[in-house]
């Protein structure tokens, strides 16, 4: 075996930090959203030296977190009950707020 002595050692997998301006671009939302959710701890990143950088595979990660989350809705197709019961359960549910939630403003002035 002559020749230089080096063993080939495998690659060593690097990914590319995402910028601000990069991950702004791919997510289309703002750089500002980027900079709040970073300051507030709602994205994963890193920061050097006072810049932010992103770990695709973080971000990834993040978001596929998202897709988990699906919103109950009541059921108003319980057998026995016909259009009208139904249409009218809806329609309580809407305007009823639940606690916690505010209605709309009542302006105290007619016309307004």
């Amino acid at each position: 075996m002559g020749g230089g002595g080096c063993r080939e050692t495998p690659p060593v997998r690097v990914s590319m930090l995402l910028t601000i301006k990069d991950l702004a671009k791919q997510l289309r939302i703002k750089p500002l959203t980027l900079y709040a959710w970073a300051s507030q701890s709602k994205i994963p990143c890193v920061r050097i030296h006072g810049l932010i950088r992103f770990r695709p595979e973080e971000i990834e990660q993040w978001l596929s977190g998202f897709a988990k989350i699906h919103p109950t809705l009541p059921d108003y197709t319980k057998r026995g009950r016909d259009i009208d019961e139904i249409i009218a359960a809806a329609k309580r549910d809407i305007n009823n707020p639940r606690h916690g939630e505010t209605g709309p403003a009542l302006s105290p002035r007619k016309g307004e």
